[in-house]
């Protein structure tokens, strides 16, 4: 298995943050873009395309839990 630090290696964002955008998506059935917008709200500025190859490279993972 992967370690977090090597895993989110080269990434703008910190791993939390990618994490709370990837659960905010899979949680709740939201839209790329409405995870956007809550990501904005809580003062983070990230394009839904960001967020869509997150998910596609994160839930998987993020899921299994």
């Amino acid at each position: 298995m992967m370690k977090k630090a090597n895993q989110y290696a080269n990434h703008r964002f910190s791993p939390e943050v990618i994490e709370t955008a990837v659960w905010l998506y899979h949680r709740f059935s939201l839209s790329f873009r409405g995870v956007e917008d809550l990501m904005a709200h809580r003062g983070v500025i990230v394009s839904y395309e960001t967020v869509r190859r997150w998910c596609m490279k994160f839930g998987p993972a993020i899921n299994a839990h």
